[in-house]
């Protein structure tokens, strides 16, 4: 996945680590909650007692919500329960990573408001900006719509950092990586015997974002029934913990964020028209990545000179003309988060100084792909013709063209079931994995997508 991995026996030898030669060069931890010595809460409370701010992502075989949700509370980013995919560890993992760029501390405000500043953007960007900076003097709710991967959590933050709540907690939640019932209870929180494993009592996000800001990411996801209690929420300022009888009041300013268009689910019945209109009393697009070309040179070095302080012993340091032409040339369906990997990589393979277009020999193939004509139309099903089992679906790919069969060896119409399965492998392969993305591009839920891809034993 492009990472470096440290790994530590313990909880007492991955303190030594946090604490030592290795801070600030540690990017996520995964942490185990049972080890031999140290406990993963005990870590995670001693690495907040040292201010040892970087993000940890929690795994356990204890599927319990008690476990969750008292990892959670002690200042997990995430968790994941074992077993677990490897394209699940590599979405958590990928945000978790991410994590220290985005303006969540007071010191980062300052850099919060240049990065805001129109006068470097580039034209498609700079109208986003602008209306970041209005959005930021106010309290006003916000949902930012774009693609997997053009910056909406970075966004979210630095509105924050240049509003007046920029010196209080900053919070986020990504409601599609939240197991159904677990949303409520880790939105709004529970008192002590809520329910079979609630062992002590658990605040929330909303009362952990009190004074401050919630960004609620991938708010489409959201389940139904959290979604009328957020609304509530939104309406009252009062937040109703499961298994209390009093409610609290709280100061909470609302950031969402969606990679596909809200109104398409309210219309579908998957997302409630009132809460839709609450949320998104200020909206924002971030336009993709291929729509702002004149951006990548800057991010590709930006990300160069990041990963060279983590990368030391890669010699890569400076970027070529022609590498940087070639990145341009790439639509990046992934947006930046592709780009940044795509860099990384290039930057742990390198063997000179310079990175050219050669270092970057999987982003050339991917632009070849795309270069070459495809089929002069759509290909057409025609029910009148016989059975001919060699009869395909042509798919056009960044990555590759790639067939399938409408019919078996027989001659048959294949199974609904089949076909949707070769959908989603091809597009696995063509959006290289990226989860959100999939599920945006075939029209369904990333819980969806997942169940899919377990019923037809992909990835698994």
């Amino acid at each position: 996945m492009g990472y470096t991995p440290i790994c530590c026996a313990g909880g007492r030898a991955a303190l030594e680590t946090l604490d030592g030669k290795h801070r600030g060069s540690i990017m996520a931890v995964v942490l185990d909650l049972m080890m031999p010595d140290t406990g993963g809460l005990e870590v995670l409370a001693e690495m907040r007692r040292r201010e040892i701010a970087i993000p940890v992502v929690v795994q356990t075989a204890r599927g319990s919500i008690e476990t969750v949700v008292e990892a959670m509370r002690a200042g997990a980013f995430d968790f994941l329960v074992k077993p677990f995919s490897p394209d699940r560890f590599r979405d958590v993992l990928g945000s978790a990573s991410r994590m220290p760029a985005a303006p969540r501390r007071p010191a980062l405000a300052g850099r919060s408001r240049r990065l805001l500043a129109t006068a470097d953007a580039s034209p498609a960007l700079r109208p986003v900006l602008l209306a970041a900076a209005k959005a930021a003097r106010s309290a006003i709710p916000v949902l930012i719509e774009g693609e997997t991967g053009v910056g909406k959590e970075w966004l979210a933050a630095a509105i924050q950092a240049e509003g007046n709540r920029a010196e209080q907690p900053f919070v986020t939640l990504n409601c599609g990586a939240i197991p159904a019932d677990l949303a409520e209870s880790i939105l709004f929180g529970h008192e002590k015997g809520a329910f079979t494993d609630a062992g002590q009592r658990h605040d929330g996000k909303f009362l952990q974002a009190d004074g401050g800001t919630l960004f609620l990411d991938e708010v489409g996801e959201l389940p139904m029934a959290a979604q009328v209690k957020l609304l509530r929420v939104l309406q009252t300022g009062e937040v109703d913990l499961l298994g209390g009888t009093t409610k609290k009041r709280v100061d909470v300013r609302i950031i969402s964020a969606t990679n596909r268009g809200l109104a398409a689910a309210v219309a579908a019945g998957r997302f409630r028209e009132d809460l839709f209109y609450r949320l998104n009393a200020f909206e924002i697009h971030v336009p993709p990545l291929r729509e702002r070309r004149d951006e990548i040179p800057g991010l590709a070095k930006t990300f160069l000179d990041r990963y060279g302080q983590l990368e030391r012993q890669a010699p890569g340091r400076l970027m070529s003309r022609g590498a940087l032409d070639l990145l341009q040339r790439y639509d990046w369906p992934g947006n930046i988060r592709q780009l940044e990997n795509a860099v990384y990589r290039a930057l742990v393979l390198s063997e000179s100084e310079t990175l050219e277009a050669a270092d970057f020999a999987h982003v050339a193939a991917l632009v070849t792909a795309t270069s070459r004509p495809g089929p002069p139309s759509e290909p057409q099903l025609d029910s009148t013709d016989h059975p001919n089992p060699g009869r395909s679906i042509e798919i056009d790919s960044h990555a590759a063209p790639a067939a399938f069969p409408l019919r078996d060896e027989t001659g048959q119409i294949r199974r609904i079931e089949d076909i949707e399965a070769d959908v989603i492998r091809i597009a696995l392969c063509q959006y290289e994995g990226q989860m959100s993305e999939i599920a945006r591009r075939l029209g369904i839920g990333r819980s969806t997508l997942y169940r899919k891809m377990r019923e037809y034993n992909i990835g698994t």
